[in-house]
């Protein structure tokens, strides 16, 4: 498993908006000092967020200290966007409550939040976010930029490509493959594979509509 935040260290973040104030929390209670944080949006700057001062813009953290850093913006493409924009070192969070099993493969930038299980042999790709209470057991794996919202279950051995997102609740049986940049809906049970760039809900999930492809966002105001 990647080094995770265990032991006091320094950390930057960047975005300022709701998802950086829960990563800037998990971060306190695991003993981080998380120093600066760093947005585009001016209206932001001056400000702070758990006690911690808003900085602008992004492109400053470059001058800053080489210490790890933190992408706290839950869009996957502005994550995107922002890591192949920036050359920094990439923390890697782990909550004081997560359960990572020793065999897991977890990759630079990945957030795990509070109650966060991921078992054995289980790879989760870089800058992914596990939020809370989100459940991976064996053998998943999940490529870079996906997303899992709230209470998420993966049974053994699904494959969750790039960039996709599991809205808050939703469960996948064993062995489903989910395509790239895909979402599932809040609640949504995967029964069977789901192709790259689709929105499905409902138990079984069912594809609604498919997702044109779309240049990377370069914003950063996203919850």
């Amino acid at each position: 498993m990647s080094a995770s935040f265990n032991s006091p260290r320094t950390i930057l973040v960047i975005g300022a908006g709701g998802h950086a104030k829960a990563v800037v929390g998990a971060a306190k209670v695991t003993g981080y000092d998380v120093r600066a944080i760093y947005d585009d949006d001016e209206a932001k700057w001056g400000k702070s967020i758990l006690g911690v001062p808003i900085f602008g813009p992004i492109n400053r953290i470059l001058d800053a200290p080489r210490i790890p850093v933190l992408v706290a913006i839950a869009d996957a493409a502005t994550r995107k966007a922002l890591v192949d924009r920036l050359p920094l070192e990439w923390g890697t969070l782990i909550h004081a409550t997560a359960i990572i099993d020793s065999t897991v493969e977890i990759g630079p930038g990945t957030v795990a939040f509070a109650g966060v299980v991921v078992q054995a042999d289980a790879r989760v790709g870089a800058h992914v976010i596990l939020n809370a209470n989100a459940t991976v057991s064996q053998d998943c794996v999940l490529e870079e930029y996906v997303h899992l919202a709230p209470g998420v279950d993966l049974a053994s051995g699904v494959h969750v490509g790039t960039g996709s997102f599991f809205g808050i609740g939703a469960v996948a049986t064993s062995g489903v493959r989910v395509g790239c940049w895909t979402t599932v809906g809040a609640g949504a049970a995967v029964t069977n594979d789901l192709p790259d760039r689709v929105v499905a809900v409902g138990c079984p999930a069912r594809v609604i509509r498919s997702v044109e492809s779309k240049p990377l966002a370069t914003g950063v105001d996203y919850e």
